[in-house]
């Protein structure tokens, strides 16, 4: 059985003009799932089956990735477009609020929709992606500009396609191997479902194309307010991506807030240390 088949179901909806594939298990309260680059919905392979047991989990595609549809335009590859995606998918589901999970790319929806309709987020949850606020500090700093530098290479046309293509995708398998504490979370049969979905036509320029609208976003310059939705943060400590710093101070922005570090865990905290993820997410739940 392919890795990528389980427990839950596929299913599509359509909202804000796209097809959107997604992976759901359980019934009850909503829970939404957004990842990050370079993933898909199986990022969330070790939560879906576990909160299946209380909630209606729903782990989307991000528009451009995978199975969801890939608009050609660079346009449409912008903030105000992932979160009406979002709102589309909560209502068009039947629900008025979710509970909101995002790592990475994900995160950094989720935090925006909770800003944007606080009232249809019951819970927040962001696993290793700064408040926007302290995001945008933090490209003001060397040390960080050092680790996004792959986001500056992001902006030119055609080159970064040719070199994530090059020898059967494997700066995708670099990606999470080379950054990985624990290397055999992220198995050989992981690496193949990731590489297989940004292999398919259209993905990688669309997955691509979130990077290069980054720095016309409102999130690098806009003016950040107190959000009220009660927010729980997850950060693993060895993410070379993103500097444990920049989790500090997250307080100012956020009424009700939680972290939970994890030490030795890199950037893709919820596949290597899923069952601690799982542990925390709960707790913040039960509260």
């Amino acid at each position: 059985m392919s890795v990528v088949e389980g427990s839950w179901q596929h299913q599509y909806i359509t909202t804000n003009g796209v097809k959107l594939h997604y992976v759901t298990q359980g019934e009850g309260p909503l829970m939404v799932m957004l990842h990050g680059f370079p993933e898909f919905w199986y990022s969330w392979r070790h939560q879906i089956p576990e909160f299946a047991k209380n909630y209606k989990v729903v782990a989307l595609d991000l528009r451009g990735y995978n199975d969801s549809d890939k608009p050609k335009n660079q346009s449409a590859y912008v903030m105000d477009e992932f979160v009406r995606d979002v709102e589309g998918v909560i209502k068009g589901l039947g629900y008025e609020k979710s509970i909101l999970v995002g790592h990475d790319w994900g995160g950094l929806i989720a935090w925006n929709f909770a800003y944007s309709h606080p009232e249809m987020v019951e819970r927040l949850i962001v696993l290793n992606l700064p408040h926007p606020a302290k995001f945008a500090e933090g490209l003001r700093t060397p040390q960080q500009l050092l680790r996004s530098s792959y986001m500056f290479l992001f902006q030119l046309p055609a080159i970064p396609e040719f070199l994530i293509q090059s020898f059967d995708y494997q700066p995708v398998e670099t990606a999470f191997k080379g950054m990985a504490v624990n290397k055999s979370a992220i198995t050989q049969a992981d690496i193949e479902a990731y590489k297989d979905a940004a292999s398919k036509r259209g993905a990688l320029t669309a997955m691509l194309n979130y990077y290069r609208n980054i720095f016309q976003q409102r999130m690098i310059n806009q003016k950040w307010g107190v959000l009220e939705v009660p927010t729980l943060m997850i950060w693993g400590e060895k993410d070379t991506a993103l500097g444990k710093e920049l989790s500090y101070g997250t307080e100012a922005y956020v009424k009700d807030f939680q972290i939970k570090y994890i030490a030795n865990c890199s950037h893709w905290v919820q596949q290597e240390e899923p069952q601690l993820v799982n542990q925390y997410i709960r707790e913040f739940l039960g509260r």
